[in-house]
């Protein structure tokens, strides 16, 4: 077999393994060595290295002091300076033992020493000697612990073996180097390492070496053939998966988008024949994007065509139901849920922040609670706690929900009931206001849906639920929030949570 070649390859495969990637910043002598050693200036180049590996061991830093000791070493027996170089190794082991913290760390930098002793005694020729430096190498790998440094042996292992002539232990290694390769997926590497060993046996004239390696060969690439169409259709299944998933989760987001466009379509056709073209259009649009869903827009897309559509649609029944008798209670509910919808569709789609204004809370409290006294049932109590002190909030978006809440609280609270708006502050900049009432308490199962509009067609006559769901759009708007408390139980209480 052809040592050279393999030793080569060897060298090119395992270069890294046991030099640690985080070294510290070189000193200037370690630098001044590898640019003598560049130009082959070895006398010069083995000194300085000497002098960085006694620089770095009085600063402490071992391993770097260590990396150049070694490297003196190697510079020493290429010239067959054996003495000198063994000399270097047992000062490097004593300051090894003096000054490395722990046994992991003492053996990773033993395991270099009698590496370089291993390559002495293959280059002298000395099999039982090198022999011991291997199970002394194998001892050190273990106690480190380090997958560089176990790479490393398999390297130096089959080194050992095919320079003594024991290819069988040489080729047990090398299969064993190449599984390692193969499990990681390295399918690249273990192609050129069988490759690099059926030339070795072409050069050596090795018949049966050639023979074995070709058929460990084919074997292993019908093998890797299997794995790689394994790993490609496990991608391909993966990939199809997520694709999958991604098409329900538009699929689904659209069709609720759907259902809620068809809806409006249902009120707008029974209007005015006008809008029938709408419909038709909006039709057409349904139709094409279910033929396109694996090409689907992005969320973001489909929300701004929701929202011009909206837009449109109001628009479109505005001049429509204007034109009919107002005070007929049908005509009215759907002008006010066109104002709703559209209302509620610019809320959605601003991108402006709301501007803030100082103001007194308490009187601003009162007057709110002043515009439903005359609304509310017999013996109704009203109550305004806030204390003496001002906040900047959004007037106008503030008195919108304030006055919503308190309207729907004279609604539904009995004769001798109570209502209260109070106002607390949270902190520095967050603050609350609370509307409660002694009115019925809303079951739990049907709070989470009083903020979320289009949920179903109903009689617009006795409201278009869109009253609370704008209301929870302002106060996101002002970077707060519109909740029920779940624990108040004397009836309802609406929390509303500002942060200014």
């Amino acid at each position: 077999m052809n040592r050279k070649l393999l030793i080569l390859f060897f060298s090119l495969l395992f270069s890294c393994t046991v030099i640690s990637a985080q070294e510290a910043k070189k000193s200037e002598l370690q630098e001044h060595a590898e640019a003598e050693n560049a130009k082959h200036n070895v006398p010069n180049a083995r000194s300085l290295y000497i002098r960085a590996f006694e620089d770095y061991s009085g600063k402490g830093q071992v391993k770097e002091g260590v990396a150049c000791g070694v490297k003196a070493v190697a510079l020493y027996y290429n010239e067959n300076l054996y003495h000198e170089a063994f000399e270097l190794l047992r000062r490097i082991d004593q300051t090894i033992a003096a000054k490395a913290q722990g046994a992991t760390a003492q053996a990773a930098l033993r395991y270099q020493t009698t590496k370089e002793r291993l390559q002495m005694y293959i280059k002298m020729r000395r099999s039982a000697n090198a022999q011991e430096q291997l199970k002394a190498m194998e001892g050190h790998a273990n106690l480190a612990g380090d997958d560089a440094i176990n790479n490393d042996l398999l390297y130096n292992k089959a080194i050992y073996y095919y320079t003594f002539g024991q290819n069988a232990q040489g080729n047990a290694v090398f299969k064993e180097m190449a599984t390692k390769l193969t499990a990681q997926k390295e399918y690249d590497k273990v192609d050129e390492v069988y490759q690099t060993l059926i030339a070795s046996g072409k050069q050596s004239n090795s018949p049966s070496l050639l023979a074995q390696s070709y058929y460990s060969y084919m074997l292993w690439k019908d093998s890797v053939n299997a794995l790689r169409l394994a790993d490609e259709t496990g991608a391909l299944k993966k990939q199809i998966a997520e694709n999958e998933a991604t098409i329900a989760d538009k699929d689904s987001s659209l069709s609720t988008r759907q259902m809620i466009i068809i809806g409006l379509c249902i009120l707008v056709a029974a209007l005015a024949a006008a809008l029938l073209l709408g419909a038709v259009v909006l039709m057409r649009y349904i139709l094409l994007t279910r033929k396109q869903k694996k090409t689907i827009l992005l969320a973001n897309e489909s929300n701004a065509l929701k929202a011009k559509f909206i837009n449109n649609i109001s628009a479109q029944m505005e001049p429509t139901l204007k034109k009919l008798d107002s005070r007929t209670p049908e005509v009215k509910a759907l002008l006010d849920f066109s104002d709703h919808v559209k209302t509620l569709s610019q809320i959605e789609n601003s991108t402006e922040p709301v501007e803030l204004e100082d103001t007194q809370i308490p009187a601003f409290c009162e007057s709110l609670m002043e515009q439903i006294r005359g609304k509310v049932r017999n013996d109704v109590t009203l109550t305004v706690n806030a204390p003496k002190m001002s906040a900047s909030i959004n007037r106008e978006y503030v008195s919108h929900i304030l006055l919503h809440l308190l309207d729907n609280a004279a609604e539904y609270t009995p004769e001798g009931g109570k209502i209260s708006l109070d106002y607390k502050k949270r902190g520095a900049r967050a603050h609350q206001f609370l509307v409660s009432d002694t009115g019925e308490v809303i079951p739990e199962e049907k709070r989470e849906d009083l903020f979320k509009p289009f949920l179903e067609i109903k009689d617009l006559t006795k409201g278009d639920g869109l009253g609370l769901p704008i209301c929870k759009q302002m106060a996101l708007k002002m970077n707060g929030d519109l909740d029920i408390d779940p624990q108040y139980t004397k009836g309802t209480r609406f929390v509303l949570d500002l942060h200014s």
